[in-house]
């Protein structure tokens, strides 16, 4: 199973702690934490992403397997244009592949997670207790 987190405005916090992951590899030091990713710079953003249509379109394309964007506009019953610019947005955030069926008729969109953890921290924690996960 693997796990998205994602996150708001901790961009600083990522950056010191990929360098530090580097740092660790280069030493030969094992790292078990690979958990990917994703940050928000604003509430905004996230909140764009969080859109209901979006998620609806997540569930349906992990849970139904449609074999092309047509497909995955049908199972939430949205109009194709619509669909179609919703998930290349959704594959510039890195959360669904759209596969070229090799004809050049279809892309078949793959969602890369299998769950989705938000976690929005309320101001400078000492330790992770004082982070709100969702």
């Amino acid at each position: 199973m693997t796990t998205l987190k994602v996150t708001v405005g901790e961009a600083d916090r990522l950056e010191r702690e990929t360098i530090q992951r580097i740092r660790a590899a280069e030493r030969g030091e094992p790292l078990d934490d690979d958990q990917p990713v994703l940050n928000f710079d604003d509430y905004a953003t996230l909140a764009e992403f969080l859109r209901e249509t979006n998620l609806e379109l997540l569930e349906a394309i992990r849970r139904e397997g449609p074999d092309s964007i047509r497909a995955a506009a049908s199972l939430v019953d949205r109009d194709y244009r619509e669909v179609h610019r919703n998930l290349k947005t959704l594959e510039s955030l890195g959360l669904v592949r759209l596969n070229d069926d090799g004809a050049g008729t279809a892309k078949t969109p793959i969602v890369e997670y299998d769950d989705i953890e938000i976690s929005i921290s309320l101001g400078e924690p000492t330790d992770d207790s004082q982070s709100v996960t969702t």
